[in-house]
């Protein structure tokens, strides 16, 4: 067996490289993720040719002889004192990655609940004052009936499993080129448990959970954004190695005149042509109530009128953003023009010198007077 090609690395690859292979190698093949058939004896062999490439001096004589120190030999022991036949892959693995997936002591105990998700849509004025919300979660949760116990109070007692005889564990054999190798895993008939219910509860079924509809607190970071996510440690379902997580994740409902931009807030004031050009007073809402703000003569459109501090908070620093009013001048239509504010232009134009198709204008208004029926 080419050990390289087992782990698929070139035989000039350096040690990260192989350490690399292993880890991806042995989260895929691990028996608590694959129950497909090989992927135990799989497992087993990476971690053997992990075994030999990871260690300078066996590398070297497998480069050399195609083999492991020893192997073939009378007596001999391929992993030079690991224990051959008695070589356990869990070693190498928890050693890499501290029992990440199902570990020993993992599976000799029973299992924690599952994480649940939910979405929470978040105002404005919520995220800037970093308030307390409530989500509505359907979770798992211990049975009022049986208290969790799984049995029908006054029942016959859990008795313990007559597989794993209160262990919680099985020990399963894969053979190999180098013998047999145990592996050890959840006992399937009591999945962990060490015991069995003789008198299952009649509420949950003897599964000593029932999902109910539960009022979730969640505190909000001040500035908090949408695409946030926000963990609820131990409001996931209830299991009976303790409770999962709750994932929030941070929808922002829309502000009818308000838009956001990270820290920014921006309202887009529209002012007539007159404003513009004289000056005069727009409404601002801002998320403390409206505020009046001087508009200042010969506003340009697209100018901007920064209101500092009061944006929102900045998530990932101190401070606080601004409030943006951005004009918007309105250039009125000529059917929203007077007689009187016609005129009005006419002579601004013709005092300023700005030329203007003055008879193209009589002849519209007399069209319009036409269709008017005046």
């Amino acid at each position: 067996m080419d050990y390289y090609e087992l782990l698929g690395v070139a035989r000039t690859a350096s040690a990260d490289e192989i350490k690399s292979a292993y880890r991806k190698l042995a989260l895929k093949y691990h028996p608590d993720r694959n129950k497909e058939e090989g992927a135990a004896e799989k497992f087993t062999q990476i971690n053997e040719a992990y075994a030999v490439l990871s260690d300078a001096e066996k590398r070297a004589h497998f480069d050399r002889y195609g083999s492991a120190p020893g192997a073939g030999m009378p007596g001999g022991d391929p992993f030079g004192g690991m224990g051959g036949a008695g070589f356990d892959p869990m070693d190498i693995f928890e050693q890499l990655f501290g029992g990440a997936v199902g570990g020993r002591g993992g599976r000799r105990g029973p299992a924690r609940g599952d994480d649940l998700e939910t979405e929470a849509h978040v105002t404005l004025a919520q995220a800037r004052a970093g308030e307390e919300i409530q989500v509505s979660v359907d979770r798992l949760t211990a049975c009022d009936h049986c208290h969790g116990t799984k049995t029908e109070p006054g029942g016959k007692p859990p008795k313990t499993c007559p597989t794993c005889g209160g262990a919680g564990a099985v020990r399963a054999q894969a053979r190999t080129i180098f013998g047999v190798v145990e592996t050890q895993q959840a006992c399937p008939t009591c999945r962990g448990e060490g015991q069995t219910v003789q008198d299952p509860c009649t509420v949950c079924k003897g599964r000593g959970r029932t999902l109910k509809t539960e009022q979730v607190s969640v505190k909000l970071p001040r500035g908090i954004d949408e695409g946030y996510r926000i963990r609820v440690s131990g409001m996931g379902n209830e299991g009976p190695g303790g409770n999962g997580d709750l994932y929030v994740h941070i929808e922002m409902e829309k502000h009818p005149e308000l838009r956001r931009e990270q820290e920014h807030l921006i309202h887009t004031a529209k002012i007539g042509f007159a404003k513009a050009a004289l000056g005069g007073q727009v409404t601002v809402p801002t998320l403390d109530g409206p505020q009046v703000v001087e508009v200042k003569a010969g506003t340009q459109h697209g100018e901007l009128h920064r209101l500092r501090g009061q944006g929102m908070p900045r998530l990932q620093g101190s401070g606080t953003g601004d409030l943006i009013v951005e004009y918007d001048v309105i250039v009125p239509k000529p059917g929203q023009l007077t007689p009187e504010a016609r005129e009005a232009l006419h002579a601004y134009a013709r005092a300023v010198g700005d030329e203007v198709n003055e008879k193209h204008e009589s002849l519209l208004g007399k069209v319009g007077k036409i269709f008017r029926g005046e």
